[in-house]
Protein backbone atom coordinates (compact mmCIF):
# COMPACT_ATOMS: atom_id res chain seq x y z
CA UNK A 1 0.00 0.00 0.00
CA UNK A 2 1.40 3.39 -0.96
CA UNK A 3 0.50 6.68 0.58
CA UNK A 4 -0.33 9.77 -1.38
CA UNK A 5 2.17 12.60 -1.11
CA UNK A 6 0.96 15.96 -2.18
CA UNK A 7 3.40 17.55 -4.64
CA UNK A 8 5.41 20.46 -3.28
CA UNK A 9 6.09 23.40 -5.62
CA UNK A 10 9.74 24.05 -6.44
CA UNK A 11 9.65 27.59 -5.06
CA UNK A 12 7.61 26.84 -1.92
CA UNK A 13 10.07 28.86 0.15
CA UNK A 14 9.55 32.05 -1.88
CA UNK A 15 5.93 32.48 -0.77
CA UNK A 16 6.67 33.47 2.82
CA UNK A 17 9.15 36.10 3.96
CA UNK A 18 10.57 34.07 6.83
CA UNK A 19 11.20 31.07 4.57
CA UNK A 20 12.82 33.29 1.94
CA UNK A 21 15.17 34.81 4.53
CA UNK A 22 16.04 31.33 5.77
CA UNK A 23 16.85 30.09 2.27
CA UNK A 24 18.92 33.18 1.46
CA UNK A 25 20.88 32.68 4.67
CA UNK A 26 21.51 29.06 3.73
CA UNK A 27 22.59 30.16 0.24
CA UNK A 28 24.98 32.67 1.79
CA UNK A 29 27.13 29.77 3.00
CA UNK A 30 28.12 29.07 -0.61
CA UNK A 31 29.40 32.63 -0.92
CA UNK A 32 31.30 32.29 2.35
CA UNK A 33 33.00 29.25 0.79
CA UNK A 34 33.82 31.26 -2.37
CA UNK A 35 35.42 34.01 -0.26
CA UNK A 36 37.65 31.44 1.45
CA UNK A 37 38.64 29.94 -1.91
CA UNK A 38 39.29 33.39 -3.39
CA UNK A 39 41.49 34.33 -0.42
CA UNK A 40 43.31 31.01 -0.73
CA UNK A 41 44.01 31.67 -4.42
CA UNK A 42 45.29 35.14 -3.50
CA UNK A 43 47.71 33.67 -0.94
CA UNK A 44 48.82 31.04 -3.46
CA UNK A 45 49.38 33.71 -6.12
CA UNK A 46 51.44 35.82 -3.73
CA UNK A 47 53.50 32.84 -2.57
CA UNK A 48 54.20 31.56 -6.09
CA UNK A 49 54.94 34.92 -7.67
CA UNK A 50 51.83 34.88 -9.85
CA UNK A 51 50.20 38.02 -8.51
CA UNK A 52 49.92 39.49 -12.03
CA UNK A 53 47.84 36.46 -13.02
CA UNK A 54 45.64 36.97 -9.95
CA UNK A 55 45.09 40.62 -10.84
CA UNK A 56 44.07 39.65 -14.36
CA UNK A 57 41.77 36.96 -12.96
CA UNK A 58 40.22 39.42 -10.50
CA UNK A 59 39.40 41.96 -13.21
CA UNK A 60 37.32 39.49 -15.21
CA UNK A 61 33.68 40.70 -15.25
CA UNK A 62 32.37 37.36 -13.96
CA UNK A 63 34.72 37.47 -10.97
CA UNK A 64 33.79 41.09 -10.24
CA UNK A 65 30.06 40.27 -10.27
CA UNK A 66 30.68 37.16 -8.17
CA UNK A 67 32.66 39.18 -5.63
CA UNK A 68 29.94 41.86 -5.44
CA UNK A 69 27.33 39.15 -4.85
CA UNK A 70 29.66 37.63 -2.28
CA UNK A 71 29.92 40.94 -0.45
CA UNK A 72 26.13 41.23 -0.31
CA UNK A 73 25.68 37.67 0.92
CA UNK A 74 28.49 37.99 3.46
CA UNK A 75 26.76 41.06 4.88
CA UNK A 76 23.47 39.14 5.01
CA UNK A 77 25.23 36.19 6.66
CA UNK A 78 26.86 38.45 9.25
CA UNK A 79 23.72 40.40 10.10
CA UNK A 80 21.60 37.26 10.45
CA UNK A 81 24.27 35.56 12.56
CA UNK A 82 24.52 38.57 14.84
CA UNK A 83 20.73 38.52 15.15
CA UNK A 84 20.93 34.93 16.38
CA UNK A 85 23.88 35.53 18.71
CA UNK A 86 21.89 36.71 21.76
CA UNK A 87 19.91 33.46 21.66
CA UNK A 88 22.92 31.27 20.83
CA UNK A 89 25.15 32.55 23.62
CA UNK A 90 23.82 33.33 27.04
CA UNK A 91 26.26 35.61 28.85
CA UNK A 92 26.17 36.06 32.62
CA UNK A 93 27.99 38.80 34.52
CA UNK A 94 27.94 38.67 38.32
CA UNK A 95 25.21 36.06 38.25
CA UNK A 96 22.87 38.09 36.04
CA UNK A 97 22.10 37.50 32.41
CA UNK A 98 23.38 40.18 30.04
CA UNK A 99 20.47 41.64 28.02
CA UNK A 100 20.18 40.47 24.42
CA UNK A 101 20.59 44.03 23.15
CA UNK A 102 23.93 44.38 24.91
CA UNK A 103 25.21 41.17 23.31
CA UNK A 104 24.04 42.41 19.91
CA UNK A 105 25.64 45.84 20.38
CA UNK A 106 28.87 44.14 21.48
CA UNK A 107 28.98 42.11 18.28
CA UNK A 108 28.38 45.12 16.06
CA UNK A 109 30.95 47.18 17.99
CA UNK A 110 33.57 44.45 17.59
CA UNK A 111 32.73 44.21 13.88
CA UNK A 112 33.18 47.96 13.52
CA UNK A 113 36.52 47.95 15.38
CA UNK A 114 37.91 45.03 13.35
CA UNK A 115 36.69 46.58 10.08
CA UNK A 116 38.28 49.92 10.98
CA UNK A 117 41.58 48.21 11.86
CA UNK A 118 41.60 46.31 8.56
CA UNK A 119 40.75 49.48 6.62
CA UNK A 120 43.56 51.33 8.41
CA UNK A 121 46.09 48.60 7.53
CA UNK A 122 44.94 48.35 3.91
CA UNK A 123 44.60 52.08 3.21
CA UNK A 124 47.64 53.33 5.18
Amino acid sequence: MTTYRQPVPLLWWAKRGSYLRYMLRELSCEFVAWSVIYLGVLVWALASGRYDWFQDFSTHPVVIVLNLLTLAFLLLHTVTWFGLAPRAMVVHVRGRRVPAGAVLIGHYAAWLVVSAAIAWVVLA
